[in-house]
């Protein structure tokens, strides 16, 4: 497919997330090309604060895409949608959508869509994030329907940090905490690479490995009527794409 031919997925971003961007991109090229909008820096304001800022400030992000024709738009940030509960983060991506004149989701949503799709009831929570950010997703995803059997808190070091976890940090952690062969592991965060752990986090086991960057490319390839992708060339959707089949 040439570059010319691929729909268009805009991708909103906080300013310091540098995961999203690639790790979303190699999911759904050469399907889509991505294009990038950035929450402004806001420095001096703590990460609460920063959240709700996002919130705030999403409709004016979006609309800065101008006159591009999108096919669909990711707002890849977890956190400030879990300042919400689900029906209020469906309510806000549906009004900024109808603005926009295109399918607006935030990572989110994009994961309800993936677990309903799948069938899927029950989840492992890894997150990386502060504990109180992390009670918030728990809380969020129950309301949505899901139940969390086990949270993993993943830190990176000795503090909470998305941005900083590394590949072993986060396999090491996992592995501690033991989840069961055949668990769904949800890992949450776009700004926390992923893919070399779910090698590794995947081997010798019937995990469904869900991650908010999957889930978002997920949702826009549906979004621009693309087929998910399957095989090894993008193996952390190989087993989606195989239980959506």
């Amino acid at each position: 497919m040439s570059l010319h031919a691929a729909a268009r997925v805009g991708v909103v971003v906080p300013s310091g997330n540098a995961a999203a961007e690639p790790e979303i991109g190699t999911l759904v090229r050469p399907a889509l090309n991505v294009h990038t909008s950035r929450f402004p820096v806001l420095p001096g304001r703590d990460l609460r604060e920063r959240l709700d800022v996002y919130n705030e400030q999403l409709p004016a992000v979006v609309a800065g895409f101008g006159g591009l024709a999108l096919d669909a738009v990711v707002v890849a940030c977890s956190g400030s949608h879990y300042l919400l509960d689900p029906d209020g983060d469906r309510a806000l991506c549906e009004k900024i959508g109808a603005d926009a004149g295109a399918p607006v989701a935030s990572s989110t949503l994009a994961t309800l869509d993936t677990t309903g799709d799948l069938g899927i009831t029950d989840i492992v929570l890894v997150s990386p994030y502060q504990p109180w950010l992390t009670d918030l997703s728990a809380g969020y995803w129950e309301r949505a329907g899901l139940r969390v059997t086990q949270t993993v808190k993943v830190r990176a070091g000795d503090r909470y940090s998305p941005y900083d976890v590394t590949t072993r940090d986060l396999v090491d952690q996992v592995n501690e905490a033991a989840p069961a062969d055949d668990a769904v592991l949800l890992l949450t965060g776009t700004g926390m690479f992923t893919f070399e752990a779910l090698r590794q986090l995947g081997a010798d086991n019937r995990r469904t490995l869900l991650t908010s960057n999957i889930c978002s490319a997920r949702w826009a390839l549906k979004q621009a009527g693309r087929d998910v992708p399957q095989g090894e060339a993008l193996w952390p959707l190989h087993r989606l794409a195989g239980s959506a089949a």
